[in-house]
């Protein structure tokens, strides 16, 4: 069992520019700077970690992400940025910016966790004593990388080797909170050319499948309160409001398109048995490849609902909390991307390290990749889509790319306590840095080649079509305790 040993002195640290003023007017090739960009973001392998282990312990959930923030937004000052925190109504939010004029490259953070993912650095189940959440999708690696891939590109741009601007949007509340749709509704990525992000993984492999589009919400029944044995008579309970609405879209799950995912957890059911509940909430996900489909089909949920209300003699509202829509794929840049991603290299592990992969395997059900996937990068291809993201959001209004790499031992599913596993060791320091190096490798080619992004914005139109974008969430304000 690993145990997690950390005592960090400081984590406010300057990395020095590793590159120098071209002299005598003579440019360094696009091979060497990213050459020495992937040298240099190795270089700093350890404060990186330091980093990313840190936001693995604090385990913030969305919107309550203080310290985590925090970290990479002292992190990006230490290193020149100007950072803007608090923006499009989040506290945690923030936008960290070097440079000036074109182009404008964008790269996204995350660095929210779970809740009821508590899980030790070790390859057996083992929740941590008084820490109910966890890191199950990778997201204090996906903030530290980004963070990594952000400040080797402003050393570039310090040194005078590129030319433009970088920005590093701290992006909140992920895991159902759909912060960057805010930050899109606020108009923050309008002057941006291109951006970039990442997700971890099982494999290395970059985006060319589209997401899910998702709304959600919770519903909340409103009843009578009475003793349930001596006068059940006069109670009316919000919880059968609740189990009403479940039953009947339990029923139309026969009756939508199979792509379609609906799932929801009763967030609260009454306080006593012998108490008739006079409240009561569910809160529902619906998804589906289409965004005009996955609305229609909550709107179907609504009018359950209120079935169910007129049915039970209760009262029935609801909070939309968030909504995210399907991911545009850019070809154009997918393919840059994977010529970069297939330059880094995926992930090697020590002998300690497999045998670690080893026994968080053995609990694996079906058929388990080999351990050596995690060194390979797999080519462009579509899959069906199966999670949401609000990157959808963004690539409805600039041109977007992203990668997975390998920070999971192969087979690992995400959301899971072996994920969060992964993620507290080297295994997800390793598969952090590959994508870092990878998003700074793919923003060289696009400060040097206007081309690129021109092709890309090109694509990014005809793929858009006539859609006006708006959020599926409508013009409510940021759900700021909808982890409550």
């Amino acid at each position: 069992m690993f145990k997690m040993k950390l005592i960090i002195t400081s984590l406010i640290f300057s990395f020095g520019s590793v590159y120098c003023l071209a002299q005598n007017n003579n440019a360094k090739s696009i091979d060497v700077l990213k050459t020495e960009t992937a040298a240099a973001i190795q270089s700093n392998y350890d404060s990186y970690k330091n980093i990313a282990l840190s936001i693995w312990d604090y385990a913030e959930l969305g919107y309550k992400e203080t310290k985590s923030s925090s970290l990479l937004q002292n992190t990006l000052t230490a290193n020149g940025f100007t950072v803007t925190s608090g923006v499009a109504g989040m506290p945690t939010a923030f936008i960290a910016t070097y440079g000036s004029g074109s182009p404008v490259i964008g790269i996204l953070a995350e660095y929210d966790a779970l809740p009821g993912l508590s899980q030790d650095i070790s390859a057996t189940k083992s929740p941590i004593e008084n820490k109910p959440n966890g890191h199950g999708c990778g997201h204090n690696l996906f903030g530290t990388g980004s963070v990594a891939a952000g400040i080797a590109i402003k050393n570039l741009l310090a040194s005078g080797d590129l030319k433009g601007t970088i920005k590093v949007y701290g992006c909140p509340a992920e895991e159902g909170g759909s912060g960057k749709v805010y930050m899109v509704r606020e108009g923050l990525f309008n002057d941006v050319d291109v951006v970039l992000h990442w997700h971890a993984s099982d494999n290395n492999a970059v985006t060319y499948t589209s997401a899910l589009a998702n709304k959600s919400a919770k519903f909340r029944f409103y009843g009578v309160a009475s003793h349930a044995s001596v006068a059940p008579e006069k109670g009316r309970s919000a919880l059968d409001g609740v189990e009403a609405l479940n039953y009947m879209t339990n029923m139309m799950r026969e009756h939508i398109p199979q792509e379609a995912r609906v799932h929801y957890v009763i967030t609260n059911g009454g306080k006593a048995p012998n108490v008739v509940p006079e409240f009561a909430e569910v809160y529902y996900y619906v998804r589906h490849p289409d965004k005009a489909t996955a609305v229609a089909i909550f709107d179907r949920i609504v009018k359950a609902a209120e079935g169910a209300a007129l049915g039970t003699e209760t009262k029935m509202d609801y909070e939309i909390i968030g909504g995210t829509h399907d991911l545009l794929i850019n070809k154009t840049l997918a393919i840059n991307m994977q010529s970069n991603l297939e330059k880094v290299g995926g992930v090697t592990y020590t002998t300690e390290e497999i045998a670690f992969a080893n026994t968080i395997q053995s609990g694996f059900t079906g058929i388990i990749p080999p351990i050596n996937t995690a060194g390979k990068i797999l080519p462009l291809q579509i899959e069906s889509a199966l999670g949401s993201t609000d990157v959808g959001d963004v690539s409805y209004v600039v041109p977007t790319v992203g990668v997975n790499t390998a920070t999971w031992v192969p087979g690992t599913i995400a959301h899971s306590w072996q994920a969060v596993a992964c993620g507290g060791t080297d295994i997800g320091i390793k598969g952090m840095m590959v994508a870092s190096k990878t998003m700074a490798l793919t923003a060289i080619d696009l400060f040097t080649n206007p081309e690129l992004i021109k092709k890309a914005k090109e694509e990014f139109i005809l793929s858009k079509g006539d859609y006006y974008y708006r959020a599926l969430l409508g013009d409510r304000k940021p759900a700021l305790n909808y982890r409550d």
